[in-house]
């Protein structure tokens, strides 16, 4: 059951639905259910969520939030995204805390993973 004024769901947008929804299952094996050609939803990823038909995206340089996955072998989990037709905008770089990178899916929607610091 949601809880009550927590964060529930994400909305993304993507210009290829389809392609979208591809690489999130090849790099992360996500599953969707389709609401129409244009929405698919995911579930059970941290947290649930959509891809609705659009145009934009989600880009930091614009302001937009940013939605940060967790690896436990970072380097793998790069060579799935890249594998998957992902396009790494930020390589690996050092933070307090840790490592990550940044990458765009099919649609231009920018996200990151992060992992602890390497030992």
């Amino acid at each position: 059951m949601p809880a009550h004024e927590k964060i529930n769901y994400v909305e993304y947008p993507a210009r290829d639905v389809g392609a979208t929804k591809r690489f999130f299952q090849d790099a992360f094996g996500w599953v969707f259910e389709d609401y129409g050609a244009d929405y698919a939803a995911f579930s059970g990823q941290g947290l649930d969520g959509g891809f609705f038909r659009s145009d934009l995206v989600a880009d930091t340089r614009q302001g937009s939030a940013l939605i940060v996955f967790y690896s436990a072998d970072l380097e793998r989990t790069l060579a799935k995204v890249v594998a998957a037709g992902g396009k790494v905008v930020r390589p690996v770089f050092a933070f307090p805390g840790g490592r990550r990178f940044h990458f765009t899916e099919p649609s231009g929607n920018e996200f990151a993973v992060w992992s602890e610091a390497a030992a």
